[in-house]
């Protein structure tokens, strides 16, 4: 197979769609930044890093117009992708101002299932063949984004800004919700009303709680294994107490997987047990209430269909020829 990566490819001129939604978040919030300003922690360095953000997205695009091949357009749009690393604990600090939710949820929870599938799912099963597959499940997330795309980029080049829209316009809406509907989910919130609230099904409101606590007690699990020291490294340097509800982990993966079925059965194939345990793990790791991981696999089908026709609608002429 002939990649081309440094082939001269025919492009439009201007931005590429991913980089059209990004700014426009980068202004959503931005404005919210100015309305919240004097409650916000450090809103001018917040400001500072969407102006610098938009600046490096503007010069990429001249530069690409010196040489416009695969590659440097690869580039371009991976930048995007990768700031989605700096997007997410980034709702953080708009919600942690506002009161805390978690136990509406937990509450929610303890009606429907009559107690909390979290706590009876990792309780359970603390066993090492059951905590490492899940446990690599969760941490096969990024690993899976990362695949998808490269392989759109490799085998069906032309749908390859469709693709990276769709994955970071879904995340941006799920993004805009954990501003507003602050939960923490049971990994933050549990340690913080105590172990003895739980079991006896009593969810009290915290309020701001977490604007000043954000410490992450080490998970449930077999603790010496290998991927739950992967995952435990990397929650402790990169979560923070937001974005439970609805589970982006399962929203998104779930729209991965509905790209790997339309792009190859091969792919689709190769990424289901992982997909299956990065479900399941949500929960089994305590990342999530079980109607987080529900409402995250429903709304990932809207989504799709909804960020899609957006690209259709506003992108109709292919970047790319």
């Amino acid at each position: 197979m002939a990649l081309d990566l440094f082939k001269r490819v025919e492009t439009r001129k201007g931005l590429f769609a991913v980089e059209k939604i990004t700014l426009i978040y980068n202004l959503l919030t931005s404005i919210l930044i100015l309305f919240l300003f004097q409650e916000m922690d450090h809103p001018a360095q917040m400001l500072a890093d969407r102006a610098m953000i938009a600046g490096m997205t503007f010069l990429l695009m001249y530069l690409y117009r010196l040489a416009p091949c695969k590659f440097s357009a690869f580039i371009r749009i991976a930048i995007q992708m990768s700031l989605l690393s700096y997007w997410y604990p980034d709702t953080f600090e708009f919600n942690r101002i506002f009161p805390n939710l978690d136990h509406v949820f937990a509450s929610a929870e303890q009606w429907i299932f009559g107690g909390q599938p979290a706590v009876w799912f990792s309780l359970r099963f603390p066993q090492m063949w059951v905590s490492e597959p899940f446990n690599m499940g969760y941490f096969f997330y990024y690993p899976m984004i990362l695949l998808v795309v490269v392989w759109y980029f490799l085998y069906r080049f032309e749908l390859f800004e469709k693709v990276s829209f769709v994955i970071v316009t879904a995340f941006f809406i799920y993004y805009l919700f954990y501003i507003f509907v602050p939960v923490a989910g049971p990994q933050f919130y549990f340690p913080a009303i105590g172990n003895d609230n739980v079991a006896q099904g009593i969810f009290p409101s915290i309020g701001d709680y977490f604007n000043h606590n954000q410490e992450l007690l080490p998970g449930l699990g077999y603790e010496h294994g290998f991927f739950y020291n992967l995952v435990e490294s990397s929650q402790q340097v990169g979560e923070r107490p937001t974005a439970a509800f609805p589970s982006s982990h399962v929203g998104m993966s779930t729209i991965l997987m509905i790209m790997a079925w339309r792009g190859s059965r091969c792919l689709f194939a190769c990424l289901l047990p992982f997909y299956l345990l990065l479900c399941g793990a949500t929960v089994y790791i305590q990342a999530h209430y079980l109607i987080d991981a529900i409402v995250g696999f429903f709304s990932a089908i809207v989504l799709y269909v909804a960020v899609t026709r957006m690209f259709k609608r506003w992108f109709a002429q292919p970047m790319f020829r």
